[in-house]
């Protein structure tokens, strides 16, 4: 039987990864999983800052590494909506397709900072719950740590 494609997405805080990840999952009939809406739903109300965010991203990644490499496995494509911004955030995604010998696409979306904020600063008023969260302070905080995929790193490119 054969396996199912993961798709993952690098680009900075409003670069327009969920919108992507909705449009690909769409397309191709694929099961996406959103790690806003997994967080949002595991633990409403307990993210504030970004060592919250760590704390609780840490948590919810080994049921879903299980989970995502099961609907694989079983031949399912899967579209993750989770950041793959830095090195150690590919590392797990890396985990995830290379355990069990499945294809993946990693999309990097590159565009401007100041795209980013305006993004940012409309999805403020779609979103008013992440209000607190998606700031052009948190982005600075954030983007600081951006790590965009490089060659060496061996990962299935899309721009």
């Amino acid at each position: 039987m054969n396996k199912g494609h993961l798709i993952f997405f690098c680009g900075k805080m409003g670069a327009g990864k969920s919108t992507s990840a909705a449009k690909i999952a769409h397309e191709r009939n694929a099961v996406l999983l959103s790690e806003d809406e997994w967080l949002g739903s595991l633990y409403p109300d307990s993210i504030h800052s970004l060592k919250d965010y760590i704390l609780y991203s840490g948590k919810i990644k080994p049921p879903i590494k299980k989970l995502v490499q099961g609907i694989l496995t079983a031949g399912t494509d899967v579209v993750l909506d989770f950041p793959a911004n830095t090195q150690s955030q590919r590392a797990w995604f890396r985990d995830i397709f290379s355990e069990i010998e499945a294809s993946h696409e990693l999309v990097y979306i590159d565009v401007p900072n100041d795209v980013c904020l305006k993004q940012i600063e409309a999805r403020r008023i779609q979103q008013p719950e992440r209000a607190a969260t998606d700031t052009a302070e948190m982005f600075e905080q954030i983007t600081k740590y951006f790590e965009a995929p490089s060659s060496e790193e061996g990962f299935t490119v899309t721009r």
